[in-house]
């Protein structure tokens, strides 16, 4: 199994984030799953792919080549990914990996999140996504989407995939537990609705 993670390339100002982004890390390779990443040295990406590295686990960096020329790419990882674009790095992580967990990061973090969850709700895959509420980073995000929900732009099921979580272990129960929507159901009645 291989859980991709999203996260910054910053540390944030609270040395929390890099203590929770380290054991989700270490926990993945306890547990046997490879850790997909952005392929960055730096921030808590290199937090997390040292932290997995040095628990045994194998490390999967998928980087822009861009990046990589700004020598932001991680050395030591077990495989390293050269892509020529973001969006290509974006689409090789999600077909790596089995399911997507956002700790916290800035906007790249939130581009990822928010593509895999649209490319969910499309039905272009139907792997869980979650996010690890680390100090309750995500607290002010989630009324967001109830607010989205409420309004009428996101369907109540779509909002459910959204999974959540202070602790690596029960968000990684959650995420085996997940059964995505009937998404056929809900395209055919936009069709419907469209006409």
């Amino acid at each position: 199994m291989r859980i991709a993670i999203y996260c910054g390339a910053n540390g944030g100002n609270d040395p929390l984030y890099k203590k929770a982004a380290a054991e989700m890390a270490t926990y993945l390779a306890e547990q046997g799953i490879c850790l997909v990443y952005g392929g960055g040295n730096v921030g808590l990406m290199g937090t997390i792919a040292d932290a997995a590295l040095a628990a045994g686990g194998e490390v999967i960096g998928v980087i822009p080549e861009s990046l990589m020329a700004k020598e932001l790419g991680h050395g030591g990882v077990t495989k390293l990914h050269v892509v020529s674009s973001m969006h290509e790095r974006k689409q090789l992580m999600v077909d790596l990996s089995d399911g997507f967990i956002a700790l916290p990061g800035g906007f790249g973090t939130l581009d990822e999140l928010f593509e895999t969850l649209t490319w969910l709700q499309l039905s272009f895959h139907s792997k869980p996504v979650g996010l690890l509420n680390v100090n309750g980073f995500f607290d002010k995000l989630l009324p967001f989407l109830d607010h989205m929900t409420e309004q009428g732009f996101l369907r109540v099921a779509h909002r459910q995939c959204v999974l959540v979580h202070e602790t690596p272990d029960e968000l990684l129960e959650l995420m085996k537990a997940f059964q995505p929507p009937n998404l056929g159901k809900w395209i055919e009645k936009m069709v419907a609705e469209a006409r």
